[in-house]
């Protein structure tokens, strides 16, 4: 089978590997689709990541139960399920504990993305929306379009999305944005302002991975709100205007999580959401490639040209 491994910045390659084993306790699928995250991408680019090299990336994996070992009582062979995986998803078949799994019950396996969503609802059930609550979401991207979507969904009274692209920015509209601010030429701060009688949103979501982004927090959250960092953040360390965050006593949230049974919570929640049809997936899976051309798929999710909202691989 194939795998693909990145040797180098800006370039894959795909490795010639036995078909993996599952063990008595694992299961064995068949990858229908493995999305770009964005938080692969630093080590793509060259730039400073987590992992070092030769690295074999993908995590958002989603598939069809091809093997199943001794002991496992589900899923069964045939059956389509999301995983948590921590590497090796850019694959033509990938082994995990069958415990990692979760049901797709009568959704398209190929925009079952169960993984990010549950990195959204997770950072949601984090940040404690309450109903009748002020949110902002900074950044109407893939992850900013999924926790919008859950927002919004918490009755809130206002859900300001801003970004730089108009695009993206109607796209939040239909998604349930209750106003947007394109930040390129204009004030976030007096948006906020505006609609919130100068006091700041209840909850602030950072979903973008910049400075700018954090940057903004300070000046649009009211006293005693809530900060969520959403957004992964790589590279050169990160500056915040802590005085102003002591001083007005944010509650800080950091949306990443790495117990895995928090993971798993949301794995099972995201499995029950796509069944429900409740959350818009089809819409952002914009941009799909090949397992061979897994370089132009990260080389599209680092350029992001118009239109674009998320790169997925399908080996």
């Amino acid at each position: 089978m194939r795998v693909a491994v990145l040797r180098e910045p800006g370039r894959f390659e795909l490795a010639d590997e036995p078909v993996p084993t599952p063990g008595r306790e694992e299961v064995r699928l068949r990858v229908a689709v493995c999305g770009v995250c964005a938080s692969e991408l630093d080590m793509w680019r060259g730039a400073r990541g987590h992992a070092s090299l030769p690295w074999y990336p993908g995590h958002e994996v989603s598939g069809i139960v091809e093997e199943v070992g001794a002991e496992v009582t589900w899923p069964a062979v045939g059956d389509p399920v999301g995983a948590w995986v921590t590497t090796r998803g850019f694959a033509d078949q990938v082994a995990l504990r069958s415990e990692h799994c979760v049901p797709l019950d009568g959704t398209p396996v190929e925009l079952s993305l169960a993984e990010p969503l549950a990195c959204a609802i997770n950072a949601v059930e984090l940040a404690d929306l309450r109903a009748g609550d002020d949110v902002l979401v900074i950044g109407a991207g893939y992850m900013g379009s999924l926790l919008l979507q859950l927002a919004a969904h918490q009755a809130p009274r206002h859900v300001i999305v801003a970004d730089v692209r108009d695009e993206a920015l109607e796209r939040a509209r239909g998604f349930g944005a209750t106003h947007v601010v394109n930040v390129a030429d204009t004030s976030l701060v007096d948006a906020v302002a505006a609609l919130t009688d100068g006091v700041g949103v209840d909850v602030a979501i950072e979903a973008t991975g910049s400075q700018a982004a954090l940057s903004a927090l300070g000046d649009v959250t009211r006293m005693s709100g809530t900060v969520v960092i959403a957004g992964y953040h790589q590279g050169e360390p990160r500056q915040v205007d802590l005085a102003t965050w002591n001083w007005k006593a944010f509650r800080i949230a950091n949306a990443h999580f790495r117990d895995v049974g928090v993971i798993m919570h949301g794995m099972r929640r995201a499995g029950r959401l796509l069944a429900s049809k409740r959350i818009a997936m089809e819409p952002l899976v914009t941009h799909r490639f090949p397992l061979d051309r897994i370089d132009d798929a990260f080389r599209t999710a680092v350029e992001k040209p118009p239109g674009f909202v998320k790169a997925v691989v399908h080996p």
